[in-house]
């Protein structure tokens, strides 16, 4: 099937749309949890929730420890209620990687997936769907210190040790967390700590749609947020393209800017997930 041909319910992803979300992002700076960019970021991130209808948004304040000692952080929640009593939920995170004196402002790393969950909930706040649907922005993904089993995914940590205790787990068909999905050169690999099951429904709906060539045959294990919903016995995977310019030399670099994204990719990934909730609600 050609990406011109797809069904009318995947069309109103925009791929400029979420480009134009990541942008707004991007323009805060360098967003560091604890930073006033970061908590600018939140604002705004709630800002554009509360314009949507059905929308619920929920603040999910913790206190991060580091090896800089304890950081306030906030996840951001958007619950798009169902009456099915179970729940889709897509993550990413909009926090940038801790770099002092430099000026990372992550337009792939932390921009694009703030982007991308912001039009993705644009256009499910548009549309009927039995399950719950969840977005989740998360703070602290990035090590402030060196990444270690304490150090990193501290949003992911927190969210996923709550909602073990408040039962929600329990309820959740699937967890797809998306990261650094914006590069023009578009390979999404196969994360081999994910849900295999679910990883193989993605890869036959992106090949079904005719982006089959952006979702990679090889991959490896991957330490992200997708890990701790993994321990906690969820069906979840984790899309990411981690290659990021030759050799991988943007990531991490203040080469990560605007100019190595494209609405294109965005929208690649947009459509597959509004796929995907679509028959995991079917």
């Amino acid at each position: 099937m050609l990406a011109a041909s797809l069904p009318a319910f995947c069309l109103d992803f925009s791929g400029a749309s979420a480009l134009e979300f990541t942008r707004k992002a991007v323009a805060f700076g360098p967003r560091p949890p604890g930073s006033q960019a970061n908590r600018n970021e939140q604002a705004w991130i709630k800002a554009e929730l509360h314009k949507l209808p059905k929308c619920q948004v929920i603040e999910d304040a913790f206190t991060g420890q580091t090896p800089k000692g304890p950081i306030a952080m906030k996840n951001i929640i958007a619950r798009f209620p169902g009456a099915s009593g179970r729940a889709i939920v897509l993550t990413g995170h909009f926090d940038t990687k801790l770099f002092p004196g430099r000026n990372f402002v992550g337009a792939n790393d932390g921009g694009a997936s703030a982007g991308i969950l912001l039009e993705l909930a644009r256009v499910v706040a548009t549309r009927s769907y039995p399950d719950d649907v969840y977005f989740v922005w998360y703070d602290g993904e990035e090590a402030i210190g060196e990444w270690s089993s304490t150090d990193g995914i501290h949003g992911s940590r927190h969210l996923a040790s709550k909602w073990t205790a408040d039962g929600t787990v329990g309820r959740i068909k699937a967890l797809v967390n998306v990261d650094m999905i914006g590069d023009k050169d578009l390979g999404i690999m196969q994360v081999t700590n994910s849900s295999p099951k679910l990883l193989r429904l993605v890869w036959q709906i992106a090949r079904e749609m005719g982006y089959g060539k952006y979702f990679l045959d090889d991959g490896g294990a991957i330490e992200d947020d997708h890990i701790p919903f993994v321990h906690a016995g969820v069906n979840s995977l984790d899309l990411i393209d981690f290659d990021y310019g030759p050799g991988n030399r943007y990531w991490h670099t203040d080469q990560d800017t605007m100019d190595k994204i494209s609405a294109h990719s965005l929208e690649v990934v947009g459509n597959v997930l509004l796929e995907l909730v679509r028959r995991l609600g079917s």
